[in-house]
């Protein structure tokens, strides 16, 4: 009798097992597409935010910078990154510019600001700042509400229009803000307007680099309509109205045409000998200038 009923415990001990074994294995089999799903549906809703975030930050604080191309990797379910490879237009010679690397997960994105910020070179010799990866010089803007900056308001023009069979883009930091039509009367035809600082932070500059972006659009096809543009992106680059420099902006220009909205500098590009119209202009507080391209007989400048 003991036997028979441990049999029958035994037996139904392998029944038990057997029936949690084949319901577990149910369960994970219905579960991993439900994750895999679930899973997908947050990293490509990550992903999709990171991409719109790379391209607002490029059209309002990237001066001059242009977005090749910009392509997901190493993706799963659970996040990947977007890697953003950019460049710049020097007077119709494509320049190479540093390559970001972002990333993303179900509930974050980080954009690459690693090299968003440009690097410092400092000696007893002078100061610049570069583009990390190419090693190119970064222009750099004046701020006419900064007085002291701790390398001083440097004035590059006179330098650049020596150099012989280059093109280059230097960033105009002007004395005062002007309107574009302003602009357009003192800027030479030879020279294209590539680029307009409209904004930044107002911060202390005496003691190094702050390494603060700097805020604009590039005044292609029809100026007003890419004002329009700019004040809608940076409306929604600042949802939150954090940015100081931004809210300031928008409550001094919103509702101005763009005719009387004023301007604090400009990036131009152009052939180095055509610079030298520039050299002594009042008008003009800072030149810093940027990427350089050596002239080949094969590719024609724009102007």
């Amino acid at each position: 009798m003991d036997s028979s009923l441990n049999g029958a415990l035994k037996r139904a001990k392998r029944k038990h097992i057997l029936k949690t074994v084949i319901i577990s294995v149910i369960v994970v089999l219905i579960l991993i597409p439900i994750l895999y799903k679930t899973g997908n549906f947050f990293a490509v809703k990550s992903s999709a935010r990171l991409h719109e975030q790379l391209f607002l930050h490029n059209e309002i604080a990237e001066p001059n910078i242009q977005i090749d191309s910009q392509v997901i990797s190493n993706s799963s379910m659970f996040g990947g990154n977007i890697i953003t490879n950019r460049s710049k237009n020097i007077n119709g010679y494509v320049v190479q510019w540093s390559t970001l690397t972002s990333s993303y997960d179900w509930f974050s994105t980080r954009i690459d600001h690693n090299e968003l910020i440009p690097g410092f070179y400092w000696s007893d010799t002078g100061f610049y700042e570069y583009d990390k990866q190419t090693k190119n010089k970064v222009a750099t803007f004046y701020h006419p509400g900064i007085q002291e900056y701790h390398d001083g308001v440097q004035n590059e023009l006179q330098e650049v229009s020596q150099m012989e069979n280059h093109v280059t883009e230097v960033a105009i930091s002007f004395d005062q803000p002007y309107t574009l039509k302003e602009i357009q009367a003192k800027i030479p035809d030879n020279l294209n307007i590539v680029w307009l600082y409209m904004t930044s932070q107002i911060v202390d500059e005496s003691n190094g680099p702050m390494g603060m972006p700097v805020y604009g659009f590039a005044p292609f096809n029809s100026p007003e309509e890419a004002y329009d543009n700019f004040i809608d992106a940076i409306e929604k680059y600042d949802v939150n109205g954090n940015n100081e420099a931004i809210q300031k902006f928008l409550d001094s220009n919103k509702n101005k045409q763009f005719d009387e909205v004023k301007i604090l500098g400009v990036m131009l590009t152009g052939q180095t000998q055509n610079f030298r119209a520039l050299e002594g202009q009042d008008f003009i507080r800072g030149a810093s200038v940027g990427a350089t391209a050596e002239i080949v007989p094969y590719i024609k400048p724009e102007k």
